[in-house]
């Protein structure tokens, strides 16, 4: 549903992350670095466990864009990602998007961020969406 496109407008969903949730998104993408799925190897890294994988953290941007702003029918075309933190398992994740700027009539400018439950920012985003046409 099309809501409020105006700027400042926000939406937001919040997922925590899971086990299964990497072993999904590891089989579909094909990324099975073992820094995201295997706990001795990810003791060695820096982070010293297993992290989420960036885009996976991402896509809940996505997930907000297509069905609350702008809503349903948004076609993404362009993102700047910055990744600022790991994400770790068990971390509930809120994804937040607010409109920033119409650069033209059918496009839309959006602020974007991803932060852990202890509200530090792990993904900031800009993003350039098409707008619904319904």
């Amino acid at each position: 549903m099309i809501q409020n496109l105006q700027i400042g407008a926000t939406a937001s969903i919040s997922k925590k992350i899971t086990e299964e949730d990497l072993a999904t998104f590891a089989n579909l993408s094909m990324d099975t670095n073992p820094i995201h799925l295997n706990e001795e190897f990810a003791k060695n890294s820096p982070f010293g466990r297993p992290i989420a994988h960036g885009l996976y953290v991402a896509s809940f941007i996505s997930a907000v864009i297509a069905n609350h702003l702008p809503g349903p029918g948004s076609i993404y075309l362009k993102q700047e990602i910055a990744f600022k933190k790991p994400v770790f398992l068990g971390d509930t994740v809120t994804a937040m998007v607010t409109i920033t700027e119409f650069p033209k009539p059918s496009l839309i400018r959006l602020s974007t961020t991803c932060t852990n439950q202890n509200s530090e920012i792990v993904i900031e985003e800009i993003a350039l969406i098409k707008r619904p046409t319904t």
